[in-house]
């Protein structure tokens, strides 16, 4: 175990490598083609066996999956931008999930690791100031960046991997590495728990890092995720002359307004917090046209489940109501859903004992007191425990240049390393023959 910071800090140039390489080749959900298959390449390389594609994202279970031609369009963009040709057609058609195997041949359980690769939907600062455009690894995809670390977390999982692999003498059971697909608008975990990725998981640990958690510090059972429910509506009325005609429309537009404004005034919850947004309302054809479209984009948020879904079905109620007033139809769609985050404490203070002992660690901690938003990782989290294991969420603080989701945002490279050293401790120091 003593060689473990040697080992990363020897590997430390490639991990900037491939962290680099990926945030260059920013790709958002369901479109991490070139992402997906350079991550094969690699885990391949090491000796991993592989599930991916069809094989652990359940086509079904998508949510906000883009359309067809945007598919289409992004993975030749992939092929352009070198992605390996023997692994590309395994994600093609927005199946772009990896689970990465070793078996020691040992006996033990099954500890699995889960880290995110997409980007957001957000244009790259060029701006001299910002030191990805400054270095030259700034995205090169418009409207696409990765201003939410995932290009470090799937980098995290990638060195993890190499550390596992070198030091596999050492373990026994099963390690799962999950790589998922759309996190952002938390639509990607659930395809993979409906394909059964964390079936026969034992113990399940999911990763972040900055989310304004100072560096040094390890939270080790964050638990302050909400449940969400994402969701666009479509109003459908009636067009008619404004002017001429105006009883005969049905306006798709003052409903959505009507159930714009009925949605925020949902009561909240005696029980816990509660959140309910919309963020886009889109609606008309002309100044002289009784608006016959409408589309509102959603989301509820709740403190617990049972909160989240008590203002999801007030919402539906509401956006059914300012329908009927108004004589339009609705078409509901569900484009991503989380639960809230409930840590074993077993696995917390497990984890927490293997942070405290890397260096560069000065806090670990179980949790902290912050709004956190919703992470769809508690999907995972709440299949490995309804099944018997143990679960939990860790975010590793770290310095930020701007805030997440904002256009100049970058990290501290180092905190990768504490980061893969955690989790290498984790699966390495084990206690096999007990459990936790």
């Amino acid at each position: 175990m003593h060689t473990l910071a040697q080992d990363l800090q020897t590997l430390f140039p490639q991990l900037t490598a491939w962290r680099r390489d990926f945030h260059h080749y920013a790709e958002s959900g369901w479109v991490e083609f070139r992402t997906a298959a350079k991550v094969a390449e690699i885990l391949e390389q090491l000796g991993y066996d592989l599930a991916m594609g069809r094989d652990v994202v359940d086509a079904d279970s998508r949510m906000g999956l883009p359309d067809e031609a945007t598919l289409a369009q992004a993975f030749a963009r992939a092929r352009q931008q070198g992605a390996p040709e023997k692994w590309l057609s395994a994600f093609e058609g927005g199946f772009t999930g990896i689970v990465a195997t070793l078996n020691t041949g040992r006996p033990g359980p099954t500890l699995a690791f889960r880290v995110d690769m997409d980007a957001l939907d957000l244009d790259e600062s060029s701006q001299d100031d910002h030191l990805p455009a400054r270095e030259g690894f700034a995205s090169c995809n418009s409207g696409m960046m990765h201003a939410c670390a995932h290009d470090g977390h799937t980098t995290i999982g990638l060195g993890l991997a190499h550390l596992l692999m070198q030091h596999r003498a050492e373990l026994n059971g099963t390690i799962k590495l999950i790589f998922q697909p759309a996190e952002e608008g938390t639509r990607g975990a659930r395809a993979m728990v409906a394909a059964g990725a964390l079936d026969g998981v034992d113990y399940f640990t999911a990763i972040h890092i900055g989310t304004g958690v100072p560096a040094g510090t390890v939270i080790c059972g964050s638990d302050n995720f909400m449940a969400t429910t994402k969701f666009d509506v479509r109003f459908t009325g009636v067009a008619a002359h404004a002017g001429g005609k105006p009883e005969e429309g049905r306006n798709a537009l003052l409903a959505a307004a009507q159930a714009a404004i009925g949605l925020h005034s949902i009561a909240p919850h005696s029980e816990g917090a509660s959140r309910v947004n919309v963020g886009v309302m889109q609606a008309g054809s002309g100044r002289n046209v009784v608006p016959a479209s409408a589309l509102l984009k959603v989301e509820t948020r709740g403190e617990s489940e049972a909160i989240n879904q008590y203002v999801f079905e007030r919402a539906k109620a509401v956006i059914d109501g300012a329908a009927a007033m108004h004589g339009v139809s609705t078409e509901l769609r569900l484009m991503g859903a989380a639960t809230s985050s409930a840590p074993s404490p077993a696995w917390v203070n497990y984890l927490r004992e293997q942070a405290a002992q890397v260096a560069g660690v000065e806090k670990a901690i179980d949790k902290v007191k912050a709004p956190a938003g919703s992470e769809d990782a508690t999907l995972m989290m709440a299949r490995v425990q309804q099944n018997g294991g143990l679960a939990s969420y860790m975010v590793f603080g770290t310095t930020l240049s701007a805030g997440h989701h904002n256009e100049k945002f970058d990290f501290d490279e180092t905190v990768m390393l504490i980061a893969i050293e955690t989790l290498a401790r984790t699966a390495l120091n084990f206690p096999w023959t007990r459990g936790v």
